[in-house]
């Protein structure tokens, strides 16, 4: 289970965390010459607690695709990002990298959300897109490179998930 809180105002008004299971589904979408994508029902449905504190896009680390994070899963990702010591050339560095091109973005009173075009160049997006969820976040897809993303995974996802998901660890997981 993924906790999800609203922060703005929370000591001063004393508001509860909004629990929220992980993100599910995948969705086909199409985005609009100018960038702008109508997000699916069933995603504003699950992301409405937490529209109104508005969203980072960024580019993906391993794939050619964009990453959506709510502001307060973003957030949390930043707290653990500025422990790093900037004082190594590899933290550096890789703050640098993954933050590159990081966007903040807002869905629009009509449910569009507007995807900048540099990011749209990075994930070759053109028309029709994919938008599947990765547990907390939405990752955001060319149509043509998610399904070759998944045929290409899908030879050795037994093996993959053996070794992630097969091994016992602290978690109890087995």
């Amino acid at each position: 289970m993924v906790i999800f809180s609203i922060y703005l105002n929370r000591s001063r008004f004393n508001c509860k965390p909004i629990i929220l299971n992980s993100l599910i589904g995948t969705y086909e979408c199409k985005v609009d010459a100018k960038g702008r994508l109508m997000l699916p029902a069933a995603i504003k449905k699950q992301l409405l607690p937490m529209l109104q504190d508005g969203f980072v896009l960024k580019r993906a680390v391993f794939q050619p695709c964009l990453e959506l994070y709510p502001m307060t899963e973003w957030n949390a990702l930043m707290e653990k990002i500025n422990k790093l010591n900037r004082f190594k050339k590899k933290n550096n560095d890789f703050i640098r990298r993954f933050t590159a091109g990081v966007k903040v973005v807002e869905v629009d009173g009509t449910g569009r959300l507007l995807i900048p075009k540099d990011l749209m160049t990075f994930s070759d997006i053109t028309k029709d897109i994919v938008m599947s969820s990765a547990i907390n976040i939405i990752e955001i897809w060319d149509k043509d490179k998610y399904e070759q993303a998944i045929d290409d995974a899908t030879g050795d996802f037994a093996d993959l998930a053996e070794d992630v998901m097969g091994q016992d660890d602290n978690n109890g997981v087995s």
